[in-house]
């Protein structure tokens, strides 16, 4: 059954898109950068990994090479089905509860800054009802001038381009994004909404839910762990 769009979101190009508008295709030819190396230099060794918005496996895969185990979740079946080697479960984030709990949580892509701050809040409860005790929440925050550096453009080295070409304000301080990718072979786009947080409202908003910093594992702050507050 097809999956309705959520609003506000969109995409275009070759495949399947998924209701945040992100291409099946595009996801899969990705690669994972230094994402897995972050994420393994912070957590435990074989450390049990709840990947929360997996899509088709692109840091999954590389954990699972790390000797990790991920259990991955994604809303999009098409997306999952591109998953090898790890436990799936498909299901949008915000409504997750397995009744288990993990010794990482894992919210990558920049889903902290859902523009709905109620979808916000559920996304960040999901991680503290699934982190185990002695456990961490690792979270990929927007640079500091990811909607005003625009348009940019960067050209990877394998070949392809990634164009973020505009961030426009649809109101309550949420901005639209458009980004572009441009292959030899084919093009997509994708407009999602995206609320920006400085670093002071990204820590109100984790203590909201129940979570501090432990450390920005990046010079740029883009890559928290996170551990319960309590």
């Amino acid at each position: 059954m097809k999956q309705k769009m959520r609003s506000g979101y969109g995409g275009t190009g070759p495949g399947v898109i998924t209701p945040d508008g992100c291409a099946v295709e595009l996801y899969s030819r990705l690669p994972p950068g230094d994402e897995p190396d972050i994420v393994a230099a912070a957590v435990p060794v074989g450390a049990h990994i709840l990947e929360l918005g997996s899509g088709v496996g692109r840091m999954t895969h590389p954990l699972l090479e790390r000797g990790f185990t991920v259990t991955a979740v994604d809303e999009s079946p098409e997306m999952l089905e591109r998953v090898r080697g790890a436990r799936t479960m498909c299901s949008p984030i915000e409504a997750l509860d397995l009744g288990e709990t993990f010794d990482v949580v894992l919210l990558a892509s920049f889903l902290v800054h859902a523009g709905d701050v109620g979808v916000r809040r559920r996304l960040l409860r999901t991680c503290v009802r699934h982190v185990a005790d002695g456990g961490c929440v690792l979270i990929q925050r927007e640079g500091e001038d990811y909607h005003t550096n625009l348009p940019r453009e960067r050209v990877d080295p394998s070949g392809f381009t990634v164009r973020i070409v505009s961030a426009e304000p649809v109101g309550d301080g949420v901005n639209s994004v458009r980004a572009e990718y441009e292959f030899p072979d084919a093009r997509w786009t994708q407009t999602f909404l995206s609320r920006p947080l400085s670093r002071q409202q990204f820590e109100e908003a984790l203590a909201e839910a129940g979570l501090r910093v432990d450390r920005y594992l990046t010079d740029d702050r883009t890559w928290v762990r996170a551990v319960p507050a309590g």
